[in-house]
């Protein structure tokens, strides 16, 4: 959530704050109203703030409506896929996200197969490619972000680890294994501030996958866009990473950044906030 999201949020809450507080000086009836309606209003900002990518797509599948991201393009009332109609035959296209190949710090390996598995890796994608008798686009976007942001979380993580540290460490129940993992955290942790210290610029990076199917029928075309995404699931579950299916507000966006791409750090970066 970015700055201009928090202070609509924050001005929504005060609204109804002055309101409820209006309405407590007509007497105790009036009262009991307001505060019910405060609580009910204040659930329902929290919710669509932070869980609009489950409800609604849950509001659109129990009412059937559908929504037109583009000329031709209609996203499902299930807000999971985006079909188009051209000459008769019905294209569903789908989205999961694929964050493959994370850098791995030398404090954060936990054994030595760690240098092995990213040696393997490229085997494992043509691998996992020739099981796929589908085309699909590998989508990766990056963006540096912003050094003071990143160091600042950075030193406050590193502090909470140091107070879980002390805190382990003066335990009448102290527990060798807690603390040796605790200790290899901060070391990942003060490595990160290391390299940021020592001029790099840290980078964030978003990766999917999108695949399209094609049916005579609408049902067809979805119920073969759901195939085709379990397929990449299962061929890709070799490469240790978890593709999850993108539904509601993602669908939309990762649906025009084929059309427009973010233009600034905070575009992206507030696009994607609430699922973080």
């Amino acid at each position: 959530m970015d700055e201009e999201e928090v202070f609509y949020l924050i001005l929504s809450l005060i609204v109804i704050f002055i309101a409820f507080g209006t309405l407590q000086t007509f007497g105790s009836p009036w009262s009991a109203i307001a505060a019910l309606l405060s609580l009910i209003a204040v659930a329902f900002i929290l919710i669509i703030n932070w869980a609009d990518f489950l409800v609604f797509p849950l509001f659109t599948k129990t009412f059937g409506i559908t929504f037109q991201p583009a000329k031709d393009y209609i996203i499902t009332k299930k807000q999971d896929s985006i079909l188009k109609n051209v000459s008769g035959l019905y294209y569903a296209t789908g989205f999961v996200t694929a964050n493959l190949f994370p850098y791995i710090f030398k404090e954060e390996q936990q054994d030595e197969s760690q240098e092995e598995k990213l040696v393997e890796a490229p085997q494992k994608w043509e691998r996992a490619v020739m099981t796929l008798s589908f085309p699909f686009k590998f989508h990766l976007m990056s963006v540096a972000s912003d050094v003071q942001k990143v160091r600042d979380e950075l030193e406050a993580k590193r502090g909470l680890q140091e107070f879980q540290l002390n805190r382990e460490m003066q335990s009448q129940k102290q527990s060798e294994i807690a603390v040796t993992d605790i200790r290899r955290k901060i070391n990942v942790i003060q490595a990160r501030i290391d390299r940021i210290s020592s001029g790099e610029k840290p980078i964030s990076s978003l990766m999917y996958i999108e695949t399209t199917a094609v049916g005579i029928s609408e049902k067809s075309a979805i119920d073969n866009l759901a195939s085709q995404i379990k397929e990449l699931q299962v061929a890709f579950s070799s490469l240790d990473v978890q593709l999850n299916r993108v539904i509601g507000r993602e669908l939309y966006t990762l649906f025009m950044f084929n059309f427009s791409m973010p233009t600034t750090v905070n575009e992206l970066v507030s696009q994607f906030s609430k699922e973080g």
